[in-house]
């Protein structure tokens, strides 16, 4: 698979706001895909606002593997860094607003001794694209406020939300990172929807697909498409074959490549999550 890469003009002049307004919020909802939360997680982002309290955010848990984000959040849990999922359809208001109360009590309770009133928290959220910032700040809002595309690049600036009595935050583009230094990270990013359809050769994404539902939920690709277990048994590329003749599109493996993608994408083929838990150094030695 070609090396992707999109790193438009836009995408370093959100990252140089984020540095300028961090000094103005009090805590960062920063937000990761729950299907790929360790390929979603821009370490640019990370690095920029490791000082400032944190809490990350598992958007589209409809989506992924309900244990596996479950998994996730406890390693964040364990590692010391506040973490819950979401669902930017569901009641999602009460659950960021009692955390961020949790992380920020002790930051309160200081500004109340020296006076300060602090009627509402300045929230900042950050994220790759597609993540699910604006879906999720228009919820909380209970809203349209900010502009929502299932692609990604479509919040182009910056803008401060009021949500409830208690909360103002900031949304901001999504901003990748300019290079994937694991070929895998970006095939995670295409398949999800991070990374704009025209940027990368649609089968390679779709054969890896393939290779984790076969490992993972095989039923799902026999029950959707019609293939049988020896063709399941098959190398990824007959079995794209043998799904491509399924779908009538006789030998356009190219069209049956973005069915299959956009499928995955909008649930079709059950929850799923790519990313593992990253193992403990002494595991891996």
């Amino acid at each position: 698979m070609a090396v992707i890469q999109w790193y438009p003009g836009h995408m370093a002049k959100a990252l140089r706001q984020v540095k300028e307004n961090l000094k103005a919020v009090d805590i960062v909802l920063e937000l990761v895909d729950a299907r790929i939360p360790d390929s979603s997680w821009n370490p640019q982002l990370t690095e920029v606002i490791e000082q400032k309290p944190r809490i990350v955010v598992l958007t589209k848990m409809d989506l992924a593997d309900p244990a596996m984000t479950q998994k996730w959040i406890n390693y964040y849990e364990q590692n010391g860094i506040p973490a819950l999922a979401v669902n930017s359809n569901a009641n999602s208001l009460k659950v960021i607003e009692k955390k961020i109360i949790a992380v920020l009590g002790d930051n309160n309770k200081k500004k109340a001794e020296k006076g300060i009133k602090t009627k509402r928290s300045r929230v900042m959220c950050v994220g790759i694209p597609n993540v699910g910032k604006s879906t999720l700040l228009n919820h909380l809002a209970k809203r349209r406020i900010a502009q929502v595309g299932n692609r990604p690049g479509v919040t182009k600036a910056q803008q401060w939300i009021k949500v409830g009595n208690t909360l103002q935050l900031l949304d901001t583009p999504g901003i990748l990172w300019p290079k994937f230094e694991d070929p895998l990270v970006g095939k995670k990013l295409a398949l999800t929807g991070a990374i704009k359809d025209t940027l990368y050769a649609k089968d390679d994404v779709a054969l890896y697909a393939l290779e984790h539902f076969v490992a993972h939920n095989p039923q799902a690709l026999m029950d959707r498409y019609r293939v049988t277990n020896d063709q399941i048994n098959d190398t990824t590329v007959e079995l794209l074959l043998a799904i491509t003749a399924n779908m009538g599109f006789k030998d356009d493996y190219e069209r049956a490549s973005e069915r299959l993608i956009f499928d995955i994408r909008k649930g079709k083929l059950g929850r799923y999550t790519l990313d593992d838990i990253p193992q403990p150094v002494e595991e891996q030695e």
